[in-house]
């Protein structure tokens, strides 16, 4: 079994999943603030699923698969800590975005360095 490729498949599904129910079930619970939050954790979410994905059906493992591993971790920790404060988590959880932006960074500059080494 492809753990990468199973973790970025349930990750594109709750990046789906959620902004669906963002959009439709808690359309009039959010504020202007909260929805942007929201969105923005979707926006992320999205696409980091689908280059993990890629990273994961490469077959290359190494620098590729921490990449791909990167935008797993970072992906969750960046958009929940959004979806969090969206529904109503403290503000102060808002610090904890950041760390999940910086590991979305640090897989895309794995996946760079993984375009110079063979894996």
């Amino acid at each position: 079994m492809n753990r990468l490729v199973l973790a970025a498949a349930l990750l594109g599904f709750s990046g789906v999943g959620l902004g669906a129910f963002g959009a439709h079930a808690l359309d009039a619970q959010l504020t202007e603030e909260s929805r942007g939050w929201w969105d923005t954790a979707t926006l992320y979410v999205l696409p980091h699923a689908a280059a993990a994905l890629a990273a994961g059906l490469s077959g290359r493992g190494g620098r590729t698969a921490l990449g791909g591993w990167l935008f797993v971790i970072g992906a969750v920790i960046f958009a929940g800590s959004l979806y969090a404060m969206a529904l109503g988590a403290p503000r102060w959880f808002g610090a904890i975005t950041p760390i999940g932006g910086l590991s979305l960074l640090a897989g895309w500059l794995a996946l760079a360095a993984s375009a110079f080494r063979k894996d």
